[in-house]
């Protein structure tokens, strides 16, 4: 009976999550259409996709599992960054900004921006190379949680796992595009919602109560972690700064995503705009900040979990494994849900990206509407090939952490692209070369992470805290190499920020405005 259970729920999510790829398919017969939602997406699909798409098994099992254990209950800044950072303040700075002068542009892909706003076909190349190169390990990542929660439920063979959510997955993102991966992000994070506060509950409930598992959590010590007593259920934990570093990453990191940023290209007007930063900032605030509240409470399950033989990542599913088979179902599919609207906009981002503005004039010279989403969609099915063969080949090898491969994705295209893009959007001074710069500076540094590791300083050698480094350094280096590096022409940039001087008529309901007696 209780396999029933998870099997019909299954069963359920997957028609529903087919079918809206089907019925979506009138939105994608153009470029514009599959990319992009025809601009028209309105605030709530907008920003549970943003939502969706910033919160995958990487958080909710790799992030909640590493950090919780390291931070204790501190790990909750994590999600409280994300809340204010990654969502509220993103929203604030880039959403009306980007929405604008993207379309005045007339880019659909973080790549072309660059191109066109910085006059350098070469830039736009880069910036899809970058894209590619990055965002493979980050989408190969998304599968190891989602793993390790159906062994526990169903006890299926890992590769067995990665196959049905990719397959699924290339479904709907084939069939509707950008508006089949929005519809399904919004049912995907309702789900997400209503199971992340039903875990936590449950969870709290089986070690006595919230003020129970706490004062239980204040009793744990580590003297290889700090001597401090009680510190895994103190304010800011027993580390600050490393948990810093965790805070910066992935709150800060979303401004300088592709897959993230390019959902505020599709967004449909401005009032959409001001109601999406409210639901996406309250998105967040519940499934990140729920996210790493949970993970927080992990050590209380240090007799049954072996973090240095089973990694990191068995936090988690080992805190869940004494539900009832009922809220295992819903815990699966939460996962399910945040890793498949996750790996739905990496594949369709970096699909677009390759098609648009490496192929499209370069490889192939002449390229009709038609032939594009031929590509794209032929590409969508090879990046989550490539994905799945890297998730199975992951899996065997040594590297076991989650949050290792996201970590390094993350710093690479956060690093590269936060700065240039931010600067772009708002001042007139920067210049090519200090988009250069940046880009060479990010991929250098992770790179390098990764391959000489131990070279760096200690501090540095985590790629969280080298990510967290290279978006710092990538505010500091475009204004710096901006100022001693030629300017692009005067006719070039009056054109580019001329979108924000265009004049509009409002009702007064929409701007106040000045009025006369």
């Amino acid at each position: 009976m209780d396999m029933l259970i998870k099997i019909a729920m299954l069963a359920v999510f997957f028609a529903v999550t087919i079918g809206v790829g089907l019925y979506c398919r009138k939105h994608a017969t153009d470029v514009n259409g599959f990319v992009l939602g025809g601009r028209s997406v309105g605030p709530w699909l907008t920003a549970f996709a943003y939502g969706t798409s910033y919160f995958s098994a990487v958080v909710f099992v790799g992030y909640a599992g590493q950090f919780g254990w390291k931070y204790g209950v501190a790990a909750t800044w994590a999600g409280i960054g994300n809340a204010l950072i990654g969502s509220l303040m993103a929203w604030a700075f880039l959403g009306r900004r980007t929405r604008v002068m993207t379309q005045h542009l007339g880019s659909a892909t973080m790549p072309q921006f660059f191109g066109t706003r910085f006059d350098s076909p070469a830039l736009r190349t880069a910036a899809s190379a970058i894209i590619f190169i990055f965002l493979i390990p980050y989408t190969a990542s998304l599968y190891n949680g989602l793993s390790r929660l159906f062994g526990m439920a169903f006890d299926i063979d890992y590769s067995v796992c990665v196959l049905v959510m990719a397959v699924l997955t290339a479904i709907y993102v084939i069939a509707g595009g950008y508006m089949a991966t929005a519809v399904n992000d919004f049912i995907q994070g309702i789900i997400m919602l209503a199971g992340i506060v039903a875990v936590i509950m449950a969870v709290l409930k089986g070690q006595g109560g919230f003020m129970e598992a706490l004062d239980k959590l204040a009793r744990v010590s580590d003297p290889a972690v700090s001597a401090t007593p009680g510190v895994f259920a103190s304010f800011f934990g027993p580390d600050p700064v490393n948990l810093l570093g965790v805070v910066m990453l992935t709150s800060l990191g979303t401004w300088g995503l592709p897959q993230m940023v390019q959902k505020f290209y599709a967004i449909k007007s401005e009032d959409a705009i001001n109601k999406g930063m409210v639901i996406s900032t309250l998105f967040a605030a519940v499934v990140a900040g729920g996210c790493y509240f949970l993970g927080g409470f992990g050590r209380l399950f240090s007799d049954q979990v072996d973090v240095a033989a089973q990694g990191y990542d068995a936090i988690i599913p080992t805190m869940l494994s004494g539900l009832s088979p009922f809220l295992i179902s819903v815990v699966v599919v939460l996962v399910l849900s945040a890793s498949m609207s996750t790996l739905s906009s990496l594949v369709l981002t970096s699909s677009s990206t390759l098609t648009l503005d490496f192929i499209k004039g370069k490889i192939v010279k002449n390229m009709d509407e038609k032939k594009q989403l031929k590509v794209m969609r032929a590409l969508i099915v090879v990046f989550i090939a490539i994905s799945v063969v890297l998730a199975i080949l992951q899996y065997k090898s040594s590297v076991t952490f989650i949050a290792q491969l996201m970590g390094v994705s993350w710093g690479a295209l956060a690093g590269a692209f936060l700065a240039p893009f931010l600067y772009g959007l708002y001042w007139r001074g920067a210049t090519k070369l200090s988009v250069w710069a940046s880009f060479a500076f990010s991929t250098v540094v992770m790179l390098a992470n990764i391959f000489v590791k131990s070279s760096f300083p200690t501090i540095l050698q985590s790629p969280i805290n080298a990510g967290a480094f290279c978006m710092f350094a990538g505010l500091v280096i475009v204004p710096v190499v901006s100022l001693i590096t030629p300017k692009l022409s005067k006719q070039h940039l009056d054109g580019v920020f001329s979108c924000y001087e265009r004049k509009i008529t409002v009702t007064v309901k929409e701007s106040i405005g000045k009025q006369s007696n």
